[in-house]
């Protein structure tokens, strides 16, 4: 069913002036920032001593001393397993449960969630804080590694690979399963893990939370992390120069992934598109049929939730572009359907093989965090005022975050200003696709500090006003959207991606609620204090001999958050299709008779 408003040509104007506020807060938000810590990476002196210019001596002590390299190759160091698990666990898991059919790639999507809605960095490494106490057993006591300077790295970088275990490869499973349902997946495969790598090393560069609880980037400075580093700099040392430096090196690496990123999603021309629910169920045969039908674009279209067959729900109907009054012949193919393989006994048991290997390894690496949770005591960071201050906040910058993004998204993707070429706008937002509020967190401090906001619960929210990884797929789904809807661009591209964003809000909520070094560094009355925070506290106070690790991960949320996700899974991300190419540069025309 389409909308029932009148459809209707948009003009260009309109998507210049959805993309307004994407640009307004990325200026404010990110440009201005960055600009301010570059500024800073010049000075020298900070809240000790009088600030002065003191020209590229940051950056010659940095790179000519041994600090800055070292805390850089230990933070690469982070991502190794991690990105192993992306680009090879993650696609063969994809891959298996997707030959499997349709109750096992399902059954994998609502396991593997729980490693979602429960990852919690803080949390997870309060857990292994208790392999340190005299009556430790079992995996946890790997933790005893981390009190010399000879194992701890080697120990940090088994736990870190341990907690992420889950989540990583849930996430891959979320990024994959769509490229397998679009077809053909073969460069869109190539495109999407190439993506994700560059994502793992970025999200790793700015490993902050599991280092500060640890291990303090101790012993001997043996685990220090970039950010770490900035943040001793900065926050500790009271020296803003030459944290701001550090900040400015790990942005422009961060910059060159997010400019990589982009390229390869422009350059391969991916788009997200939305199939039907109950128009391609598990049969080659019926896929054989839908591809064989007549279609009104001719020989080689597609029928089915594409062509010229069925439409599903909220899609507009098959469409013949406006400007081309020729045979049909000359017109552009439509997309092919997504493929919808049935699965056989042996298929089958190879998913659920799969499906239970990875579980069991999840749980085996998770342990630690489940027992530290079932003998969590009560605390402090538990109680509702902090939950309170790491919710409201975090829900309040997803919403307006993403909220951008998406009129962004819609402006770009969807009414497409510039035509096949609007897409290339994404690069003026790439160099922060990757960047988080820690790389740009000595100017964000300052200039809280200047609105007298340090301390104030407003400061609690993530000073973003625009999420540009959220950006980038919602700009991607509104492309695939626009491409079939016509002029009904309500119905045909603001409902259907609609879900989408409300998810993407959901997961930056997530990010923000979970995250340390934002709420530590605008937070200082223990009122204020977030549940990462006050875990974090907690753990340096020496009485403490059983931290609180299921703070972060109260029930309620945790079981509100996966029931949402699971929703998402079955109703939503299930039916997503990531494809190359498409029709592009045209704007369709009304609907056949």
């Amino acid at each position: 069913m389409t909308s029932p408003h009148h459809p209707q040509a948009h003009s260009p104007a309109l998507g210049w002036l959805l993309a307004v506020p994407a640009l307004l807060g990325a200026l404010i938000t990110l440009v201005l920032p960055t600009a301010q810590t570059i500024w800073l990476s010049f000075q020298s002196g900070g809240v000790l001593r009088d600030i002065s210019y003191a020209g590229p001596a940051n950056y010659a002590e940095l790179l000519g001393g041994s600090e800055f390299w070292r805390a850089l190759g230990f933070t690469l160091s982070l991502t190794v397993i991690p990105l192993l698990v992306t680009v090879v666990v993650g696609p063969l898991l994809a891959l298996a449960l997707d030959r499997a059919g349709t109750w096992p790639r399902r059954a994998g999507r609502i396991t593997l969630s729980l490693a979602v809605v429960t990852f919690a960095p803080v949390g997870i490494a309060a857990a292994w804080m208790r392999g340190l106490t005299p009556n430790a057993s079992g995996v946890v006591t790997l933790a005893e590694g981390l009190r010399e300077a000879a194992t701890a790295p080697g120990t940090l970088r088994l736990i870190v690979a341990a907690a992420t275990f889950g989540v990583v490869c849930a996430l891959a499973l979320i990024a994959y399963l769509p490229v397998l349902r679009g077809g053909s997946p073969g460069l869109a495969m190539l495109a999407v893990t190439i993506m994700l790598a560059f994502a793992v090393v970025a999200v790793g560069l700015q490993a902050f939370s599991f280092g500060m609880v640890l291990t303090h980037g101790g012993p001997q400075r043996a685990t220090e992390t970039l950010a770490g580093l900035s943040y001793d700099y900065a926050f500790r040392l009271a020296e803003f120069g030459p944290g701001a430096a550090v900040s400015t090196l790990t942005w422009v690496i961060l910059a060159a992934l997010g400019i990589a990123a982009t390229l390869v999603a422009v350059a391969f021309r991916l788009r997200i598109t939305l199939t039907s629910p109950d128009a391609a169920p598990d049969s080659d045969a019926r896929i054989g049929a839908e591809r064989a039908a007549p279609s009104p674009y001719g020989v080689g279209a597609a029928a089915g939730p594409y062509g010229g067959g069925a439409v599903f729900p909220g899609a507009a109907p098959a469409l013949r572009p406006e400007w081309s009054s020729g045979p049909v012949k000359d017109l552009p193919p439509a997309p092919v359907p997504p493929v919808r393989r049935a699965g056989g006994p042996v298929a089958v048991a190879v998913g659920v093989t799969t499906l239970i290997v990875v579980v069991a390894v999840g749980l085996v690496c998770a342990w630690p965090w489940i027992d530290g949770v079932l003998a969590s005591p009560g605390s402090p960071a538990g109680e509702l005022q902090a939950q309170v201050n790491t919710w409201v906040p975090a829900l309040v910058g997803a919403i307006v975050s993403v909220g951008v993004a998406y009129l962004g998204a819609l402006g770009i993707g969807g009414l497409r200003p510039i035509g096949r070429y609007s897409e290339w706008l994404l690069l003026l937002f790439a160099p922060w696709l990757f960047a988080g509020t820690g790389v740009l967190g000595g100017a964000n401090w300052q200039n809280m500090l200047n609105l007298d906001l340090v301390d104030t619960f407003p400061a609690l929210v993530p000073p973003v006003l625009v999420s540009v990884p959220a950006l980038l797929v919602l700009t991607l789904l509104c492309r695939g959207l626009s491409e079939r809807a016509g002029r009904d661009f309500f119905g045909g591209v603001v409902l259907p991606s609609l879900p989408m964003a409300g998810i993407l809000a959901g997961a930056v909520t997530l990010v923000n609620a979970h995250d340390l070094l934002w709420p530590l560094l605008v937070a200082q009355e223990p009122e204020l204090f977030t549940t990462a925070v006050a875990q974090a506290g907690q753990l340096s106070a020496q009485a403490v001999r059983t931290p609180d690790a299921g703070a972060a991960t109260p029930l309620l949320v945790v079981g509100v958050a996966l029931a949402a996700l699971v929703a998402a899974q079955l109703l939503y991300l299930d039916r997503l299709a990531i494809v190359r190419g498409g029709v592009t540069g045209w704007r369709p025309g009304p609907p056949a008779a």
